[in-house]
């Protein structure tokens, strides 16, 4: 079994270009360096440029929260923080293959 995240950001008028480069490197490191962090995904659409939608697999419940103390995510939620007007997260406890 896999524990599965999907974060949906609202990103406030004329800051994706901002938001974007850092949340894409986020992921990059999240998959390098987070033995735990499985697939992390990050998807936009045309019709809706403000959202930004994550999909992230780790191993477990723990692996996610070793992901949100990591000195990388933290210096990212810091940056993008004023970047964001609204933020859904949904935690899956349990991912059939």
């Amino acid at each position: 079994m896999s524990f599965a995240v999907v974060v949906t950001f609202q990103i406030r008028p004329g800051r994706m270009a901002d938001f974007m480069p850092l949340m894409v490197q986020n992921a990059a490191t999240s998959l390098a360096n987070e033995p735990g962090c499985h697939q992390f995904d990050v998807a936009t659409d045309p019709e809706r440029p403000n959202e930004v939608f994550l999909y992230e697999i780790y191993t477990d419940a723990a692996a996610f929260a070793a992901h949100l103390t990591a000195p990388h995510f933290k210096s990212f939620d810091r940056a993008v923080a004023e970047m964001i007007a609204e933020k859904e997260v949904r935690t899956y406890a349990q991912v059939q293959a």
